[in-house]
């Protein structure tokens, strides 16, 4: 998962177009690279970077050290001098989609697959759609819409359904109904964004995010014990190398490639992520982490995928959310 606001701004060209003029087609070709097959590898690699990190820990690791990173960097290239109103905004953003959302998906890859956690965490565009429609003065979706929340909901049902189903034990619970609250805290975060003010800098704001939700991460694992007895000396080489792929090309280069694309593509090319990378991360979690890949999941990930797909290519009537790509969902 990823930070809202300026992963929900408006291409810079109109939806038609896959690419404004002043668009490099390496650069785009590569950057789309970048958000298709390097965010959906990140759920995997979270998946091993717990296998000796405490679970809140490795987003916070990686968040942390993007935010000291990015901060003076993007602090300077812009001449910005954050506001604290955009403070009080990124902070509230960062708990929710990082502290929360990131944290959360930490900790349910000690229960279900990441390939699992990839596709469930792709409901945040069904959640997106129902909060802006409850919301005061929000719009009523279209009726194809409501067919994409049927079909979303009926796939996460059949996830955690009976044993034995398709061949497969269920899905947890318990895991599932954490992750959909994840869900739902990234959807709010990402709406909860767009109303309050956030710097100019796309990436100076993303690194305040990174910055707040690292923070409370460490403050969570702290209250959770995972702190006591912890020593670096006991991480394995495959879980630092996690960390550094996690933060390095999950996070600085993938969040580079994204923020080029808002700006060099349409929304509607832009917003097909939302339903690669659960893919990505069902075949990379199959192909090299053994897991499971049941007629289930199969099943599942099909009718789930195409209420994303629905969800995502329906008209909208608000002009607010007509051209926007949606939030990131899928990078863990």
């Amino acid at each position: 998962m990823r930070s809202s606001h300026y992963l929900n701004q408006p291409a810079s060209n109109s939806p038609s177009s896959p690419a404004s003029p002043g668009a490099h087609p390496t650069l785009t070709l590569l950057a789309y690279g970048a958000v298709y097959f390097i965010w959906g590898s990140t759920f995997f690699a979270m998946r091993i970077g717990i296998e000796s990190i405490p679970t809140l820990l490795v987003p916070a690791m990686r968040h942390l050290s993007i935010g000291l990173v990015f901060y003076p960097l993007f602090r300077i290239l812009s001449k910005e001098k954050p506001t604290l109103s955009q403070w009080a905004t990124c902070s509230v953003v960062g708990v929710l989609l990082l502290a929360v959302g990131n944290g959360t998906v930490s900790w349910s890859e000690k229960f279900v697959p990441s390939g699992i956690a990839a596709l469930l965490v792709s409901t945040v565009s069904l959640w997106m759609v129902l909060l802006d429609w409850l919301r005061p003065g929000g719009t009523r979706p279209a009726s194809r819409v409501f067919v994409g929340l049927f079909l979303g909901f009926a796939g996460m049902l059949l996830l955690v359904g009976p044993r034995g189903l398709g061949g497969s034990d269920r899905v947890s619970p318990l895991a599932t109904l954490a992750l959909l609250l994840a869900s739902l805290a990234w959807a709010y975060g990402s709406i909860y964004s767009k109303h309050h003010p956030l710097p100019n800098s796309p990436l100076l704001g993303v690194a305040m995010q990174c910055l707040a939700g690292g923070t409370a991460l460490v403050i969570a694992a702290a209250f959770n014990g995972e702190l006591r007895g912890f020593h670096c000396a006991q991480v394995t080489t495959r879980s630092w190398v996690a960390i550094v792929y996690l933060a390095i090309l999950g996070s600085a280069i993938g969040l580079s490639a994204y923020v080029y694309l808002l700006k060099h593509s349409s929304a509607t090319h832009v917003s097909t992520y939302a339903f690669v990378n659960p893919i990505v991360a069902l075949f990379v979690g199959w192909s090299f982490g053994a897991e499971p890949l049941s007629l289930r999941t199969i099943l599942a990930s099909v009718i789930i995928l195409g209420a994303v797909i629905l969800v995502i290519t329906a008209p909208r009537k608000s002009p607010d959310l007509s051209d926007e790509a949606l939030p990131a969902p899928g990078e863990a």
